[in-house]
């Protein structure tokens, strides 16, 4: 898969089939019209492209700075490099490109640029200056400019609205199991390791504290979580807390890892962590003694649920 930055950056001789969209998460119903996206392209011998937007339109539309995502844009790029996409093209997103006209979307971009020959697109899509063109208005474009458009069936929309919903829903209620079923894969954490206060080290339990960049990026439910991660080319499991570490009277929200049979210096590295269950909510502990006695038992609980694996 190539991964295009900017739609002025796509050079392609050969005409592509296109699906547009967020496509955030790239979850399991979003995995059927990417099938069918693919399948299509290798039949008709067209590129296969998924047109996404970033910052998410609603970032600068709406000015909506609680808008949280299931992927940042690199894990994204990470998900569709799998599946057998040629093209990935992430245009960004600005006040200037919402306010062209859906003519000049669909000759400008999609047909001069794009070479598009068939868009697979959502019976409820809109687009154009004020999102004021629908479904009709892309098929008699189509008509005009020689492509063909395929309705992504009601029913297969909706299910991917309801998953992104239960996804969300899953994830701020810590029901991880939930959410990865819905995903088709573990949810991801991904950011660098940045020194802490060290308190997990002098009880025991020494713990690499993730910082997140994106701020965008969906935190789930506060508690402590069985994690798995890849480093070195092999498997290492912990468990994760998230939460304000109340123990200790902390006052900032961190996410802090604590990896088994690992003695590694992490500090600045980048780290993905990929969440397997939740295993309890934060509780604020009487003493110390107190949390290091659960931390021991978190781990054999985690260390059993792995063993099952």
């Amino acid at each position: 898969m190539e991964t295009i930055q900017g739609i002025s950056e796509f050079k392609s001789s050969k005409p592509t089939i296109i699906t547009i969209g967020t496509f955030d998460g790239v979850h399991i119903g979003h995995n059927k019209i990417l099938e069918r996206l693919i399948n299509n392209a290798k039949q008709s011998d067209l590129n296969s492209a998924v047109l996404t937007f970033f910052p998410h339109p609603r970032m600068v539309l709406q000015k909506d700075a609680d808008i949280k995502l299931l992927n940042t844009l690199e894990e994204k790029k990470q998900i569709l490099e799998h599946i057998g996409l040629d093209y990935l093209i992430v245009h960004p997103f600005t006040t200037s490109f919402s306010r062209l006209s859906a003519l000049e979307f669909v000759r400008d971009i999609l047909v001069n640029q794009l070479k598009v020959k068939k868009v697979i697109i959502g019976y409820d899509h809109r687009f154009g200056r004020n999102r004021n063109a629908n479904i009709n208005d892309l098929i008699s474009y189509g008509n005009t400019f020689d492509f063909e458009v395929e309705q992504i069936p009601v029913q297969e929309i909706d299910e991917v609205s309801v998953s992104s919903t239960k996804i969300r829903k899953a994830l701020l209620a810590g029901d991880i199991e939930s959410a990865n079923a819905y995903l088709g894969y573990e949810y991801m954490l991904t950011g660098a390791i940045k020194k802490g206060k060290g308190l997990g080290k002098q009880i025991g339990f020494p713990t690499a504290n993730l910082d997140i960049d994106e701020t965008y990026k969906l935190i789930p439910d506060n508690g402590v979580y069985i994690v798995k991660s890849f480093m070195d080319h092999k498997t290492v499991y912990g468990m994760m807390n998230i939460g304000f570490n109340p123990t200790v009277s902390g006052k900032e929200k961190s996410i802090e890892i604590h990896f088994f049979d690992l003695n590694e210096d992490l500090y600045y590295k980048k780290v993905q962590v990929f969440l397997l269950k939740k295993i309890r909510d934060e509780h604020k502990f009487e003493s110390i003694e107190y949390l290091s006695a659960q931390l021991e038992k978190d781990k054999i609980t985690s260390l059993d649920f792995i063993s099952q694996l």
